[in-house]
């Protein structure tokens, strides 16, 4: 899978095969992955919030208020978003510790966020779903780590789509965080490529954003019951 380091000088980071250019370096095919792996771990595990809402008599102040409940579900998201944007901030400045080709044009910057908080409100209303529906911090949290290392490693935030099996492949094409990590590293990386191309990604995660927002909506009220 990695090609050899030069034989002089210092080692270079070792190249993946499937990677479109031909001295890409794995440390930066991986950098997007990991903003992307950051973003979820934290997002996954958002509708905890909720659980503990209920469990405080929070939530049924919420369901009380003349808003929307689209509204209350998208307010969560942006409560998601900006924690991810703060993680994103760290992953970069590590990342330029590490010498990695990160692009760092105000455009692309705006991209990544854009990225990073559309990623971040969609995980965490999966999230919410979730919550909504096992209703208890136990299960929530046995189903939430069942649930984030199948998402993390079914998708091509560690090695490319193409070295994948076919059966993967299937599963990766259909995880949101694929598309996520794509537009990632064609907006974070200097030189960066989309393999499906930016505008699928955004419709994908997108389509898939409003869908999760509807299903949300639906179920929230239910958790007062």
């Amino acid at each position: 899978m990695f090609n050899s380091p030069p034989a002089h000088g210092i080692p270079d980071s070792p190249q993946v095969r499937g990677i479109t250019s031909d001295n890409g370096r794995y440390l930066d095919f991986l950098a997007p992955g990991i903003l992307a792996q950051s973003v979820l771990f934290a997002a996954i595990f958002y509708g905890i919030a909720a659980i503990w809402e209920r469990d405080l008599g929070v939530l049924h102040r919420y369901m009380v208020s003349p808003a929307p409940r689209s509204a209350l579900v998208l307010g969560k998201a942006l409560s998601s978003a900006v924690r991810g944007l703060t993680q994103a901030v760290m992953v970069y400045l590590l990342a330029l510790a590490l010498g990695i080709d990160v692009d760092i044009s105000p455009v692309k910057l705006l991209g990544v966020a854009c990225m990073i908080a559309l990623g971040s409100g969609l995980f965490s209303t999966f999230s919410l779903i979730i919550a909504c529906i096992v209703k208890t911090r136990e299960r929530f949290m046995g189903i939430g780590q069942v649930l984030t290392m199948p998402i993390f490693f079914a998708s091509n935030a560690i090695y490319p789509i193409d070295i994948m099996p076919g059966w993967l492949k299937t599963i990766s094409r259909a995880n949101p965080l694929t598309y996520q990590v794509d537009a990632l590293r064609a907006l974070m990386l200097i030189g960066g490529q989309s393999k499906f191309g930016l505008a699928v990604d955004c419709l994908v995660l997108g389509a898939t954003f409003v869908f999760l927002v509807f299903i949300a909506a639906r179920l929230y009220p239910r958790m007062t019951t």
